[in-house]
């Protein structure tokens, strides 16, 4: 018989929390424990912390070592920070427990540009651990990555290649929202992106997979971001936007490579951003143009993150990212 495979959920928040049900629905997946530093989660029933109809008989932890204390378990799904130095102690740890990790860590996905030391610390103690880590989401680790890399495979030749994600932040979960500035004033919103831990996170990741993995020397990476400003009053059930004041936020990075540009990615969240999808332009021969409507970031991030398990089980241990993996499917 197929093996089931036991899930231990590390962190609670809204994906966490996501991803813990899409567990508890999923064929061939147990889920065995979940973890999180809140006091006012731990001790709790994780059925009843991540929003089930029923509980599932055992507490929320503040330690791996307690939910392992109690349970044996084969995988971590790892929903925390996006920061490396944030989430680097919690992957090791896992490690150290010799457990597989799928994270949503955004400065994961691709961490050999901007955390080159780390990543080699990581991909040793997997290796020591004969265990296997990927982080992955649906951007990074999917949108302006993995979707674009496919499609050269029907390329003879490709010149550039540009990417725009336009999503409506109305729908995503709190944290999102908050993350793109909502409700600020653009002063506020300013010194905010100067402090360096607000807006999107893992373009600089997407573009080092991409270009490395088509050849090109990364030689130059830009970054400009801008306010998305409200022209009328937006309310939803986190935020009440006044006119003026930032509704989302604009993220336009570029990748050079030795002959210049060659790839561009856009990155638009913003309350009540409209139309909403996801284009793919690839230049060169032929040109391709593809896009997507429907993209829900969050219900995408929970799907990819359990989708990539069953691959993770089976990859070859270490550090790996989404281009070193067999095609995730659904299953």
């Amino acid at each position: 018989m197929p093996e089931t495979i036991r899930v231990v959920q590390y962190g609670l928040g809204p994906i966490g929390s996501a991803v813990a049900r899409h567990i508890v629905e999923r064929a061939g997946l147990e889920l065995v424990g979940g973890v999180d530093v809140d006091r006012q989660k731990v001790g709790k029933d994780v059925g009843e912390v991540v929003s089930l109809q029923r509980q599932l008989r055992f507490p929320v932890t503040a330690t791996l070592a307690e939910t392992l204390a109690r349970t044996p378990a084969d995988v971590v799904t790892h929903c925390t920070s996006s920061y490396f130095d944030r989430f680097l102690p919690q992957v090791m740890e896992i490690l150290s427990a010799g457990l597989d990790i799928v994270s949503t860590s955004e400065e994961l996905s691709f961490p050999w540009l901007a955390h080159a030391r780390e990543a080699a610390e990581v991909d040793a103690a997997a290796q020591r651990a004969g265990k296997t880590v990927l982080a992955t989401g649906v951007n990074p680790g999917f949108l302006m990555d993995s979707l674009p890399l496919h499609l050269t495979a029907i390329c003879q030749r490709v010149d550039h290649i540009a990417v725009t994600r336009v999503s409506n932040a109305t729908t995503r979960r709190g944290p999102f929202q908050a993350k793109i500035g909502s409700g600020m004033t653009v002063q506020e919103f300013t010194a905010k992106m100067a402090e360096g831990r607000m807006g999107h996170v893992g373009l600089l990741e997407s573009a080092g997979m991409v270009l490395h993995t088509l050849g090109k020397k990364l030689v130059h990476f830009e970054s400009v971001v801008e306010p998305v400003v409200a022209e009328q009053r937006i309310t939803t059930p986190y935020f009440d936007v006044a006119p003026g004041h930032v509704r989302g936020i604009k993220q336009t990075a570029r990748a050079y490579a030795p002959e210049g540009e060659f790839l561009r990615l856009t990155f638009i969240a913003a309350l009540d951003a409209s139309p909403e999808h996801d284009t793919i332009s690839i230049t060169g021969v032929p040109d391709l143009k593809l896009t997507l409507e429907g993209t829900n970031g969050d219900l995408a991030t929970v799907a990819i993150a359990v989708n990539a398990i069953k691959r993770v089980r089976a990859a070859a241990p270490g550090l790996v990212t989404m281009r070193d993996l067999p095609i995730i499917t659904a299953w």
